[in-house]
């Protein structure tokens, strides 16, 4: 049966809510149902493509506020024209993507009798929104139909402040490429793929991803290893401070930062291993994605999310989160043994199987179909 679903969406920039929206719109305009997806953000801030059937409606309200008075202004506009937007679509269901987010649409569909369907995309024990924003989500939150969080962790921890929300764990799918020239990996290509002397980290360049950490850990293996080189492709507000610190280190020679990527397969194809350092996480998306190209990968063992997807020793290594040398020991560990190296590439391509897109939207659609249904008794 066709239905009608909403979903909002800071923008369709960097980042990996907005990659998570832009698959959920176009998995279901594929199924036949009518999709709208708003953002916040206007259309020229676009990395990710979207079906020719998804109605995309950009806002362009995204300006900077320069004080508590023209915040307050800024977010009644927001509220005002995302209702406006919500209720031309005529939804079914409304689903909201991260914090900021669904207090304005929880807000906005306040006389609405469709359901809504909220996402915490990052962990609020380690994620600030600032003061009035974590108000405002204890104030709101209760409205949702379902909280939808990525990790057993982190729904333990809403449960405290949430008592009679339904809230419904569903982790991150393993990415499917974005392009149908980009096939998937298997032990075969693996088995064929030239050797790399690359490690890869992805993501954006700021302070939670970490990647300060990991290029401090680099440096105490980079001269043992010459041969080898650092890649960490995106972008964010670290950029000069982490090219500051490459120079510092004298790194320049073994450690680069190539900018965002459209095609991240294709730059993960190049590398050989993969880093994810982060301070802390939601549920890494370039984690999963790094496993399903068959790279050997390290994580810090932040909260949440790494230790649900890696199995350590098995298909990736997990080192203590924050610790500069422990991540320099994995390091070494992996760049000088080439078998290790090769086994756990083969057995991080399951994680296509144990997080699979399947699995995923059948996950959401059970949630999907029973909040239509009670919203219709």
């Amino acid at each position: 049966m066709s239905r009608r679903l909403t979903i909002v969406v800071p923008s369709l920039s960097l980042g990996g809510a907005e990659g998570v929206a832009a698959m959920m719109a176009n998995h279901w305009a594929k199924q036949g149902h009518e999709v709208t997806l708003i953002t916040l953000d206007s259309a020229e801030t676009d990395t990710f493509t979207l079906e020719a059937g998804v109605q995309r409606v950009a806002l362009d309200l995204m300006q900077d506020s320069e004080n508590l008075f023209q915040a307050i202004s800024n977010n009644r506009l927001r509220i005002n024209f995302l209702q406006s937007a919500i209720a031309r679509s005529q939804p079914d269901a409304v689903i909201s993507l991260t914090d900021r987010i669904n207090v304005l649409t929880l807000l906005a569909t306040g006389k609405m009798r469709c359901p809504v369907l909220i996402s915490e995309r990052s962990d609020p024990r380690h994620h600030p929104i600032g003061r009035l924003w974590s108000f405002l989500r204890k104030r709101t939150y209760p409205r949702a139909r379902t909280l939808v969080v990525q990790t057993q962790g982190v729904a333990d921890f809403c449960r405290q402040w949430l008592k009679s929300t339904h809230i419904e764990v569903i982790p991150n799918a393993a990415p499917v490429p974005r392009s149908p020239e980009v096939p998937a990996v298997s032990a075969e290509t693996l088995a064929v793929r030239t050797p790399s002397k690359v490690i890869l980290g992805l993501g954006r360049l700021s302070h939670e991803k970490g990647f300060d950490l990991l290029i401090e850990a680099f440096a105490k293996v980079a001269a043992e290893f010459p041969d080898w080189k650092l890649q960490i492709a995106g972008e964010g507000p670290l950029r000069d401070s982490l090219q500051e610190q490459i120079n510092n280190l004298g790194l320049q020679n073994q450690v680069e930062l190539p900018g965002w990527t459209s095609e991240p397969e294709l730059q993960l194809d190049q590398g050989a291993i993969f880093v994810l350092p982060s301070r802390y996480e939601g549920f890494p998306n370039a984690l999963l994605q790094a496993l399903s190209r068959g790279l050997a990968c390290i994580s810090f063992d932040c909260e949440s999310g790494p230790a649900e997807i890696i199995r350590t020793e098995t298909d990736g290594l997990l080192v203590p989160a924050g610790s500069v040398s422990e991540l320099a020991q994995a390091l070494k560990r992996l760049l000088g043994d080439e078998a290790l190296r090769h086994r756990l590439a083969n057995e991080a391509l399951q994680v296509t199987e144990r997080f699979s897109v399947e699995k995923y939207f059948l996950q959401w659609e059970q949630l999907l179909d029973q909040a239509i249904s009670e919203s219709k008794t």
